[in-house]
């Protein structure tokens, strides 16, 4: 039998817009369960790190130009 390699995935990496975001904590609320909506908070907290250290970044590449 053939293995299958996985990775992980996090959705935190693909939630780059407000929009985005919103529209994953929405379908997190319709699901009603509270761990579920916890977790979705986390994601898009971690996301929004994401996108202000990815914004830095892009302002130092631009100021060194």
């Amino acid at each position: 039998m053939k293995r299958v390699r996985t990775r992980r995935w996090d959705p935190a990496e693909h939630l780059e817009s407000e929009a985005e975001r919103i529209a994953y904590l929405e379908a997190a609320l319709e699901d009603g369960d509270a761990a579920v909506v916890a977790a979705a908070l986390g994601d898009i907290a971690r996301a929004a790190g994401m996108t202000a250290v990815a914004a830095a970044v892009a302002a130092a590449a631009r100021s060194t130009t």
